[in-house]
């Protein structure tokens, strides 16, 4: 028998960047969202935490973005729409179909980390959740070969001055 304290409420999510550059090893950048079921406190990313994931992959990788999402509803709304726009000189937003998971590599990253860290995972309390999550994807991080498994399982490739617009 295994107890566990369930005393509480919250949830994490987790959003990130699986970034590739030819010749360079792949990264992952990501940021946790507590929620800890507090009156008044967000349950989720808003289109703005999106943005600061975006701004911060900007400096750390010092180049222009392609970035290929989903169409989860914060990726659509007109402020991240605008965001685009207006940093069109360094970010390219490429929409993936309607519901085509198989077809972005962060999908990998989360499977990793079930088929990881959190596999059979029976967390005392959301701290705990929550060093567990850091802890497998820090892992993951460290391991440039993995994130780049999670584009091989897309079947997409990295190709440099084709004309993705036509």
């Amino acid at each position: 028998m295994v107890h566990v304290r369930a005393g509480g409420s919250g949830r994490v999510n987790i959003a990130a960047l699986a970034c590739y550059k030819s010749g360079e090893r792949s990264r992952l950048i990501y940021r946790l969202h507590v929620y800890r079921g507090r009156k008044g406190e967000p349950k989720t990313f808003g289109w703005m935490d999106y943005r600061d994931l975006i701004l911060t992959a900007h400096l750390q990788l010092g180049g222009p973005i392609v970035l290929v999402w989903d169409n989860l509803n914060r990726h659509l709304v007109p402020g991240m729409k605008t965001f685009a726009a207006d940093h069109a000189d360094w970010l390219t937003v490429i929409q993936l179909p309607v519901y085509a998971p198989d077809l972005n590599p962060v999908e990998g990253i989360w499977s990793l980390l079930k088929r990881g860290v959190l596999a059979n995972l029976a967390a005392a309390d959301l701290s705990h959740l929550i060093r567990v999550i850091k802890r497998g994807l820090k892992k993951i991080q460290y391991r440039p070969h993995l994130v780049d498994g999670c584009l091989t399982e897309t079947g997409l490739t990295l190709t440099t001055g084709v004309d993705i617009t036509n």
